[in-house]
């Protein structure tokens, strides 16, 4: 898939050129009023399920955390457009999808400048059909699932993804598989055991933080199945 760009005064928008009638305004949710509602888990907001012509859309906002966010929730400092954060994960998911991994099909991006040194930003993806985080799974206590898991997360791995922000809430099962998602500063880099396994440990944490459902011995022995998953897809 290429892209298709359109700049206008102080902003960018990367267009997926499979779909007609793109606009800026699909970027922001004031646009789509009642038609778009917030995802109710995972990220720090910002992020709203939509009700579109073209299907069920994913538009999130880059927010900032922690104490920056008291002084600009939304604002960015302005580096170039070739480092602003949607545009970036736009290529990048792109780029894994030409890999044939499972990510969702971007939309569209903007980056528009909102300042003299500051920037906003914004991506829209393709909602995937029935998933769910891996927390709210009703197979959560399946060992299957959890190799699954595993053996997905070796698939991206070969492929050089070092997902930053690796977390069970960016974990999704769907019907048709397992899905990665929320790609922000995430990269592809050559393989090394070293972030690997910091993407792992990662995981796991999040796994003990957000699977209340599950006894500490069932996380320790599901956990253990995802890496028996992970290290049969890596033989």
């Amino acid at each position: 898939m290429t892209e298709h760009i359109v700049s206008g005064d102080g902003s960018l928008l990367l267009c997926n050129p499979a779909i007609d009638g793109v606009q800026a305004a699909w970027l922001d949710p004031q646009f789509w009023g009642e038609r778009a509602r917030p995802v109710a888990v995972g990220g720090r907001g910002g992020a709203s399920f939509v009700d579109a012509d073209i299907g069920e859309l994913v538009l999130r906002q880059y927010l900032r955390g922690g104490f920056m966010a008291r002084i600009a929730h939304r604002s960015y400092v302005f580096t170039g457009f070739s480092r602003c954060r949607s545009l970036r994960e736009f290529r990048l998911l792109q780029r894994l999808r030409e890999l044939g991994l499972p990510v969702p099909e971007p939309v569209a991006a903007l980056a528009e400048r909102s300042g003299l040194f500051t920037c906003r930003a914004a991506i829209l993806l393709r909602r995937i059909p029935e998933a769910l985080p891996l927390p709210a799974s009703p197979a959560l206590h399946e060992p299957q699932l959890w190799q699954r898991v595993g053996a997905q997360l070796a698939a991206f791995h070969a492929a050089g993804l070092d997902h930053v922000d690796l977390n069970c809430d960016n974990v999704l099962h769907a019907p048709d598989g397992i899905w990665l998602i929320d790609f922000d500063r995430c990269r592809l880099r050559p393989p090394a055991r070293r972030w690997q396994r910091a993407n792992l440990e990662r995981l796991q944490r999040s796994v003990v933080k957000r699977c209340g459902a599950l006894s500490e011995r069932q996380r320790e022995s599901l956990w253990a199945q995802l890496l028996r998953g992970y290290q049969a897809a890596c033989e």
